[in-house]
């Protein structure tokens, strides 16, 4: 059983960072797919980024790109996504997923484990 915890999320303006972070244990972190999701009130889940479990590919949500970063470090069992220019429409509680594969994807069914979210305010 594979427990995640995110953690950074807060309230920030138009244009600021955020980078959030999800611990993993309970299980072998270099052999779980992660991926970040997000869901705004009254909205479903949204696919935001995925990364493999060897950190070398990565996949995106189309209107992240070039401003979201994934990124993982499998000695400390965290994931990370680094989010610049945040805009009003990126709010949203975001979850960290695992899945026991060397590729995650965007699909939410496939993955395995969840985090509890965290919350992401951007005020205009």
């Amino acid at each position: 059983q594979v427990q995640l915890v995110e953690s950074g999320g807060g309230l920030v303006q138009a244009g600021g960072s955020l980078r959030l972070s999800c611990a993993a244990s309970g299980g072998t972190f270099s052999r779980y797919g992660m991926g970040w999701f997000r869901q705004a009130p009254g909205k479903e889940r949204q696919f935001v980024a995925t990364i493999s479990w060897s950190g070398g590919s990565t996949y995106y949500l189309d209107s992240v790109k070039g401003r979201f970063t994934i990124s993982r470090d499998n000695t400390k069992n965290t994931v990370y996504l680094q989010m610049n220019s945040l805009k009003p429409e990126d709010t949203a509680v975001y979850y960290c997923a695992a899945r026991r594969a060397a590729v995650s994807g965007s699909d939410s069914a496939v993955y395995d484990y969840w985090g509890q979210g965290t919350q992401v305010t951007v005020s205009s």
